[in-house]
C-alpha cells in the first residue's frame, strides 16, 4: 500500500494529537526566575492567552520574558520567585482550554 492510501485509510489527521489537557510553561534560557506581578496572571486560577508573559529571566546583563505557549488557565508556578533556572525547565503549569 502506497503512502498516499494509508493517509487515506487513517483515521485521525495524520500529526501531533494529545488529549491531555495540562500544558507546562517552560524557561527559555538560563537565569534568575522572577515571577510576573500577581495582578498580572500569576495567580492559580486566573487565565491565561496564548503568548502571555507569566515571568521574566534575569541573564547577564537582560531580561527575557517567559511566556505561555498555550491558552488555559494558571494552575500554578513550579518555581519560586529569585530561583534559578535552565533552559527547558517547567515554571509553570495550566490545563488548556
Amino acid at each position: 500500500m502506497d503512502a498516499a492510501a494509508l493517509l487515506d485509510a487513517a483515521p485521525h489527521p495524520v500529526g501531533e494529537h494529545l488529549s491531555v489537557p495540562e500544558r507546562v510553561v517552560v524557561a527559555p534560557c538560563v537565569g534568575l526566575f522572577r515571577a510576573a506581578p500577581p495582578t498580572t496572571v500569576t495567580a492559580e486560577g486566573e487565565l491565561l492567552a496564548t503568548g502571555q508573559v507569566v515571568g521574566y529571566i534575569d541573564a547577564q546583563d537582560q531580561t527575557v520574558p517567559v511566556c505561555s505557549a498555550f491558552a488555559g488557565w494558571m494552575m500554578g508556578l513550579l518555581v519560586h520567585d529569585g530561583e534559578r533556572v535552565r533552559a527547558g525547565q517547567p515554571v509553570a503549569w495550566l490545563r488548556t482550554l
